[in-house]
Formats: structure tokens, sequence, C-alpha cells
């Protein structure tokens, strides 16, 4: 039996990845390693917790001894690397963690990769050939779009926040131990995630606890920034695609296709909340929705094509919008309390 190590494995996408591997691929073990900063969560991997394939590890990416401890202990032969401060607006108040975290920290991972599979540049130590480490990034990396195009694998770094930034020189790094050392290294850039175990500060989490509590609904600037919204279980099943059959070296476009302005998500939540859980005072949800000050370098638009791992790989995005964001407030409804 293989082990595989997850970095931020209690995280929002780290916590629905980890469960949909255990069941599919029951001839690997995880080894799960999470800070636990505010954003990791354990319950939400309760149902993990008593897996005979399972262990987690409390721990900090940025920590190289521990890191080349869990790679002898285990003999790791894969990496999937979701560990990472995201939200946007904390970068913008204190950048510092982003670039430790995100930067410094896939670095110390890189180098406990390489160490345990590599003898030197261009050489693989036997049996260690099919080691994979996947690293998952961002479409904020490539900037912002105007109102057509898309973001493809090709498209220049263009990152706009101390956030996006970090995570681009990430990428690089990554791109780098490839070129450098021939180390096999995959790598996704995603488009928004939702689903459910998302952290509360992000916009749909925020837009549901707000309707229910009956408080404003804080909508960034006009409402009409836009983003490609992507479920986040066929974003795990994307990653899986791409760490089994991607090509080494190479980066793969995760989207969902499905664009949608903050005034459309919004609108599609309260409709949903509305049949599902009418407000006592018999008003849509809708009207709580409040404008608020536009966030600092507010992108305005990204779009991803995912048509290289689409025809590729033969991976393809299950949920639309509309059954997706069906499931996630559903969840919520039965799984947060408020």
């Amino acid at each position: 039996m293989q082990a595989i190590l997850v970095t931020g494995g209690a995280g929002f996408i780290g916590a629905n990845f980890i469960p949909y591997f255990l069941e599919s691929f029951p001839q690997y073990e995880i080894i799960n390693l999470d800070k636990l900063t505010y954003a990791g969560n354990l319950d939400n991997l309760k149902e993990c917790a008593a897996h005979p394939h399972y262990h987690f590890v409390q721990g900090d990416i940025c920590d190289a001894i521990l890191l080349e401890k869990l790679f002898l202990q285990h003999d790791i032969r894969g990496v999937f690397h979701f560990a990472a401060e995201s939200h946007v607006d904390n970068s913008i108040a204190g950048p510092w963690p982003f670039v430790k975290t995100n930067i410094e920290g896939t670095f110390r991972l890189l180098e406990a990769a390489r160490k345990h599979w590599m003898n030197g540049p261009g050489e693989v130590k036997p049996g260690y050939e099919n080691a994979r480490f996947h690293h998952i990034s961002t479409d904020e990396v490539y900037g912002s779009l105007g109102e057509t195009g898309y973001f493809l694998e090709t498209t220049a770094y263009a990152p706009n926040s101390p956030y996006s930034a970090s995570k681009a020189s990430s990428d690089f790094l990554v791109r780098a131990y490839h070129h450098t050392y021939g180390m096999n290294v995959t790598t996704s850039n995603c488009s928004n995630n939702y689903g459910p175990k998302q952290h509360d500060e992000k916009l749909i989490p925020t837009i549901i606890r707000k309707a229910l509590t009956g408080q404003p609904i804080p909508i960034y600037g006009d409402g009409k920034n836009v983003r490609d919204w992507l479920y986040v279980l066929d974003h795990c099943k994307g990653i899986v695609r791409v760490w089994q059959q991607g090509r080494a070296g190479e980066t793969y476009n995760i989207g969902g296709r499905n664009e949608r302005n903050n005034l459309q998500i919004v609108d599609t939540i309260c409709t949903l909340l509305d049949q599902l859980r009418p407000a006592w005072n018999g008003k849509s949800y809708k009207s709580l929705v409040t404008f608020v000050k536009d966030r600092a370098g507010h992108d305005r638009r990204y779009a991803i094509d995912a048509t290289k791992l689409e025809t590729e790989l033969g991976w393809h995005a299950e949920e639309s919008f509309e059954t997706g964001m069906k499931k996630t407030v559903q969840w919520y409804l039965e799984n947060r309390h408020v």
C-alpha cells in the first residue's frame, strides 16, 4: 500500500478530496498534514477519522524537519498540495502569512519530495519513477479579464493581489523543480470552488448565513464582478485525473464553465432559500442585499478554458451551476445551525 501526503486536508477542498479519494482508491493510505489554522476544521473529516487508511498529522508545511520525518516514516510516493492561505481580503490586510505559507511552504514540500525521490538532477531513485507531486493553484494568477476571452494554460501571469502573487510564485517553484531537477510534477489552476464544507468567510457561505440570520447580505461594488464557478467534487475528480494521467511538468486548467456575477449568485441562493426555508416575515431574502465599498484591486472577471483537460484526459464537470448550488444550499441547511 502506497502512502500519499495531502497538505491542508482539513480545509474546504481538501476535506472534500480526502473522503472521495479514500472511497475511490482503497489501495492508498492518506497522510493528512494540516496546521489547523482558522480555516482548517477536523469536523469536516469526521467520516474519515476511524478509516484504517487515514492518518492525521498536525503540523506546518514550513517545518522541514517534520516533512523529512513524514516522507521517511511513511515512504511518501505522492503529494497533493492543497495547503495555502487563500482569502484575498486577508492578504490585503496582512500579506506576510501568504508569502510564508504559499511560497516558503511550497518550497519546503518540493525539497522534501526531491530529496526522498531523487538522487540528483534528472536521476530518480529506483522504485520512485511514478512518484508525483501535484500542486493545486488558482485562476487568480492570470489576473483579470475583460468582458470576453478566457484563461488558457498559456496565458501570461499577471497577479493583482498579495494572495495571487504568492500563488503565482509557488507555481513557478513547482515548474522550476521539473525543468531543473526533472522532478515529476503537475499543476492545476482552478476557478472559484463552491460546495459543502466551505469556510464561513467565503462569498457563498456568507450569503447563506446572512440570509438565514436576517442580516444585510454584503455585495462588493456594483455586484457585476464575474467568476467561473466549479463544484468542489468536480474539482477533486479533475485533480485525480491530472495526477493519474497528466503529462509531467504540465499545467491543466480546471473550470466549471459556469460564469456568474455576484448579483446572479445571490439571486440564485436567495431563490433557493425562499423555496427551501422561507423567511419568517414572508419576504424574499433578496430584500437583504446591501452594496458595500468595493475591495481594493478587485479583479473584474475570471473565466477558465478547460479544453486541455477535457480533450487530453477526458474530464468534464458533472454538476451544472443549478444542480451544484442546490446541493450546496441543502448541505448548509442540514449541517450549519444558524
